[in-house]
């Protein structure tokens, strides 16, 4: 009788339950190297991970990799939780993941540095981009559980320190899913209506997974987009995460949060008290130096007898007057006698002075020019003769010529 034949899918199906009834396989870890990661629209995750000598397909399913704490990439080493089978369309053998861990390192701690590598490049922890944080609050918002020790210590902290200021409470839950979405809401109620001049958020220590609500990306966009200074204070001294360094101050405490937000009263009143003393101490020794101006204005010969200063400014004046006059005069006598002088000199060149001497000026009477020859009239011209004080009206009756010069 002939060997029996199958189809494809049969000796798919044949595999597939002879892998899933190993029970090595239907729960198996595996370490490797991630290649070719993928996250498709689905929200499946398709990848291979590989190693010196092989590779192996898997995937992870939306359910399981919503579970992610970090974002998986290719080349990171991880180890991988799951079953193998076949997928009798394809008839290829791959690893279903349920879990995936960085190896070497928890998938929490891988998550954080991520998001700190993350946040770090788009600049939410640049020291220019931190709010200062006011000197004398008068409204301080506490994000918190209501009910944790964290709250109980700010709220004494700051009613020791500074009672003046005023404590609005925002409960929120601060560990668990619904953690991280409260926190944010709070934050941004308290921008909205500005209720506070500063804002604590923060709880107690505790471990990481506790403490991971302060390390999601939500709540630390939420602190770098507040308008108002925000305090983080998550855990211990030796804590750290992702809020602090959002942050615009960072206290290693809850109860150090209180402290960083406000001053101190007790000191506040030393301050004022020294100042007073400096104030007091400032004033006194402008008095010493003003009365000593004082003693000094008053011994002046002006304030023994002001009488005395007006005789004195009196005979400065008389004195002023007088080489005032003395100048003017002097003056005076020298603008008479350039004046004196120039009217001599203008009476020797004056025409009149020639003509009291028996001289005469003859003149065209038609055009009142000079006559200065014979040759500028003709006979019959009549003409004007100038004597010192009289004229004489004149016809040519004949030119004389004469020749060479002088008379």
């Amino acid at each position: 009788m002939a060997d029996r034949i199958y189809s494809v899918s049969e000796v798919n199906e044949w595999v597939k339950t002879l892998l899933d009834s190993d029970e090595r396989l239907a729960s198996i870890y595996v370490r490797g190297e991630l290649s070719n990661y993928k996250v498709y629209p689905s929200g499946h995750h398709y990848f291979t991970m590989k190693d010196e000598d092989g590779a192996l397909r898997c995937v992870m399913f939306r359910s399981s990799a919503s579970r992610l704490k970090f974002r998986p990439e290719s080349g990171m080493k991880v180890i991988a939780f799951g079953r193998v089978t076949v997928f009798p369309r394809d008839g290829a053998y791959q690893l279903y993941v349920n879990a995936l861990t960085p190896d070497g390192v928890g998938d929490l701690y891988a998550a954080f540095e991520q998001l700190k590598e993350k946040l770090l490049k788009e600049g939410l922890f640049d020291r220019a981009a931190k709010k200062q944080i006011p000197r004398f609050p008068e409204k301080i918002a506490v994000v918190t559980s209501s009910a944790g020790a964290a709250v109980r210590d700010i709220i004494r902290v700051l009613g020791k320190r500074y009672p003046l200021a005023k404590v609005i409470i925002l409960p929120v839950r601060v560990q668990g899913a619904e953690a991280p979405p409260e926190i944010v809401a709070a934050i941004d109620y308290a921008n909205r209506y500005n209720v506070a001049d500063v804002i604590i958020t923060g709880r107690g220590g505790g471990s990481i997974e506790d403490l991971w609500a302060f390390n999601d990306e939500r709540v630390a966009r939420a602190i770098f987009r507040s308008e108002i200074p925000v305090i983080s204070a998550v855990g211990h001294e030796p804590d750290v995460t992702i809020s602090d360094f959002v942050a615009d101050m960072r206290a290693a405490t809850p109860s150090n949060a209180a402290e960083i937000a406000v001053p101190d009263v007790s000191e506040l009143r030393e301050s004022l008290a020294a100042y007073g003393i400096r104030g007091g101490q400032a004033i006194r020794r402008e008095l010493t130096i003003l009365r000593r101006k004082l003693d000094e204005l008053s011994a002046k010969r002006v304030m023994q007898d002001p009488k005395n200063y007006i005789e004195d400014r009196r005979v400065l004046l008389d004195y002023a007057q007088s080489r005032l006059i003395a100048a003017a005069e002097r003056k005076t006598g020298d603008a008479r006698r350039q004046f004196v002088a120039l009217a001599s000199s203008l009476d020797a060149m004056s025409p009149l002075k020639v003509l009291g001497r028996g001289y005469a000026i003859a003149r065209s009477e038609e055009t009142g020019a000079v006559i200065r020859s014979a040759d500028d009239v003709a006979d019959g011209d009549r003409i004007t003769v100038r004597l010192r004080s009289d004229e004489l009206r004149c016809r040519v009756e004949e030119r004389v010529k004469k020749r060479g010069k002088g008379l």
